[in-house]
């Protein structure tokens, strides 16, 4: 992978007044000084490199790592082994997740994600990851889409860092838990306030309701330090992984959303 080197700069002047999610920085290429949201994942991962030293060099994330940590020890503590999982990586980026489950040794690894720039950036920083990656909106899959991710026989689904945000929906969430196989595994993370009653949006209801539904078998949850915030505060997140029980049927999230 390349070793570029950017010059980043973090806002310093109110910065406390913004949301996580419309955190930015300022990119300086050849004396021209642009601004970049966190979230603009197009802009980032489109030159090599970048995304690591924002987000693990500087705000030392630690989220692929402990995802794919809790996954393995939940699994440990069943009769599954570790190395047959067929996962299937949701909101995949440009594939740091795929990789720390890959030290573990999975059967098939997967990703997908929505935007193109993601499967560039996985083909140019780690085309030995994953066995197949996706283009693909899980709220407007085509037929050919859910039959060719069928064809997988998914039994564990992980996503990292992707949910709440509009970065995933619920509703891709959901798709995507019910393309998993019965029994298959779940291992993901959310904003610790989105597991708060006090969070009354949409997705914060449905993860609440479906964490401990039964269509989830809920073996580990741990609230974890997910990275820093461009003040240098700690981010707080939770870790979670259990097991699917049955696919979340349409009225389930009918009912959350009214």
């Amino acid at each position: 992978m390349k070793t570029t080197r950017y010059k980043i700069q973090f806002p310093q002047a109110d910065v406390h007044k913004l949301n996580q999610d419309e955190s930015f920085f300022y990119l300086t290429e050849q004396n021209n000084r642009r601004k970049i949201r966190f979230h603009d994942y197009n802009e980032i991962y489109k030159m090599p490199g970048l995304y690591e030293q924002i987000f693990y060099e500087r705000l030392k994330c630690k989220s692929p790592t402990k995802v794919s940590e809790i996954l393995k020890s939940t699994v440990s503590q069943s009769q599954d082994n570790f190395s047959e999982l067929r996962v299937l990586d949701l909101g995949a980026g440009n594939g740091i997740m795929g990789e720390e489950l890959k030290k573990y040794g999975v059967s098939r690894l997967v990703g997908v994600d929505i935007i193109p720039e993601a499967y560039d950036a996985v083909v140019r920083d780690r085309p030995d990851v994953y066995d197949d990656f996706f283009i693909a909106d899980f709220c407007h899959l085509t037929n050919e889409q859910r039959e060719n991710l069928e064809s997988w026989s998914f039994d564990c689904l992980t996503t990292v860092a992707a949910l709440g945000f509009g970065d995933i929906p619920t509703k891709a969430f959901t798709e995507a838990f019910n393309i998993l196989q019965s029994e298959g595994w779940v291992a993901f993370n959310v904003k610790e306030t989105f597991l708060d009653s006090s969070d009354t949006t949409g997705f914060s209801a449905t993860i609440r309701e479906l964490i401990f539904s039964e269509y989830l078998d809920l073996y580990h949850l741990e609230r974890y330090r997910h990275r820093l915030s461009i003040e240098g505060e700690p981010l707080y997140y939770f870790a979670i992984a259990g097991r699917k029980n049955g696919d979340i049927p349409k009225d389930f999230l009918d009912a959350i959303e009214k």
